[in-house]
């Protein structure tokens, strides 16, 4: 478990600045292939093109700040078939990228104080970025909790001691998680949900890489909740176009929840938001509604998994991702192993410290990310295969 000090100068630079330090002075050991980002390179909906042509003129009105009731109506019928859980408009608010809804989120449903004390909001170690500023941000405490193979790659923040536990106004969950590609099962969401309960804080559920899976789909929070009669206000989840959809670029995705976490989010909006142009919103409507791009695109995705269990099985350390895009590779020294890979091979990857974070004097000492690199499966098959070939015959 590790505490975090209140202070934004006391933030590491972001990982891929840090990772340009680390390698941009070096020149390329060969090709430079480029695995470090999370940037999907699958063709994007042929819909998207033809729908933002004919909606130009929506450029020139200020968009709706809850988005469209088309979009809502879309976005609502896409959990009922994905996750079996219907909901009403007012329990979702399109995002300009879900970036700004786990950012906005804590500033309207963190309180100031939690029994006389300053809250704490849990993160799960490595993370993104986001859930720390967010945290910073409204004052609370960050407490973050390693993700390691010990835990299942998922926080075991049941493990926490009950007096700060009873501190917990928020917390964060990704799953399937990033940078690991482990899901969380039916059993996890219980006993989250249950600790919330008893401990009385909300679940936060960032699902973004949920539609990008190797042999079934993930079970998402709201079916979890709706299954295990979870009161609807302790439970939120956070879903993007950028990577089910390769839209990246379009900045759309949204928040669904309680009514009255969502109301307060929307009034937040009103002062401090950015709602999607309304023709975006148009192009999102489409997107939310269509299932056969997913689909080309997740048989993709599946066939790069079969080239990294064939390349990368023999080994050691080496786990097969459940969900997702990344890669979560063992190296011994995360950093040292980036840098040799660019200097020998041009092949970037990410350095797992990048991502996690350290205590003490020694930051990257207990970094539960130290000894791992993030190597993103998001090329063409092809290069994907190269790439791992070339990371293969070096570790």
């Amino acid at each position: 478990m590790v505490a975090e000090p209140r202070r934004f100068s006391d933030l590491p630079d972001y990982a891929f600045p840090r990772l340009r330090r680390l390698l941009d002075a070096h020149p390329p050991g060969g090709e430079p292939l480029a695995m470090s980002i999370g940037e999907p390179t699958h063709p994007m909906p042929s819909f998207v093109g033809p729908i933002l042509a004919a909606h130009l003129d929506g450029f020139r009105v200020y968009p709706p700040n809850e988005g469209t009731p088309e979009l809502r109506e879309a976005i609502a019928g896409w959990i009922a078939r994905r996750h079996g859980v219907r909901i009403g408009p007012e329990q979702i608010l399109p995002l300009n990228g879900t970036r700004e809804g786990l950012y906005n989120v804590a500033m309207a449903l963190c309180p100031e104080e939690k029994r006389g004390q300053r809250p704490v909001v849990l993160i799960p170690n490595p993370f993104y970025q986001v859930y720390l500023v967010a945290a910073l941000s409204v004052g609370a405490e960050p407490v973050f909790v390693p993700a390691t193979e010990e835990t299942g790659f998922l926080p075991d923040y049941a493990s926490l001691p009950p007096a700060l536990l009873d501190r917990v106004a928020l917390a964060y969950v990704c799953s399937p998680s990033n940078p690991q590609g482990a899901v969380a099962k039916r059993e996890d969401w219980a006993r989250l949900l249950d600790l919330a309960e008893r401990h009385d804080f909300v679940v936060l559920s960032d699902e973004c890489y949920s539609e990008i899976w190797r042999d079934a789909p993930p079970e998402g929070v709201l079916a979890a909740a709706a299954a295990l009669g979870a009161d609807p206000e302790r439970v939120y989840l956070f879903q993007s176009l950028s990577k089910r959809s390769n839209l990246a670029g379009l900045r759309s995705g949204f928040v669904a929840g309680g009514k009255a976490g969502i109301a307060r989010m929307l009034r937040l909006r009103s002062y401090a938001g950015a709602p999607l142009p309304l023709p975006l919103q148009r192009v999102a409507e489409a997107a939310w509604a269509d299932e056969a791009h997913v689909e080309a695109s997740r048989a993709l995705y599946q066939e790069k998994y079969r080239i990294a269990d064939a390349v990368l099985g023999g080994l050691p350390g080496y786990r097969p991702p459940e969900a997702g895009f990344f890669l979560w590779l063992p190296v011994g020294d995360g950093e040292a192993t980036a840098l040799r890979l660019w200097r020998e091979t041009g092949v970037r990857v990410l350095p797992g410290a990048y991502l996690g974070r350290g205590s003490g004097d020694k930051p990257d000492h207990d970094n539960p990310g130290r000894g791992y690199v993030r190597v993103a499966l998001v090329a063409a098959p092809e290069e994907v295969r190269r790439g791992l070939e070339r990371i293969r015959d070096r570790l």
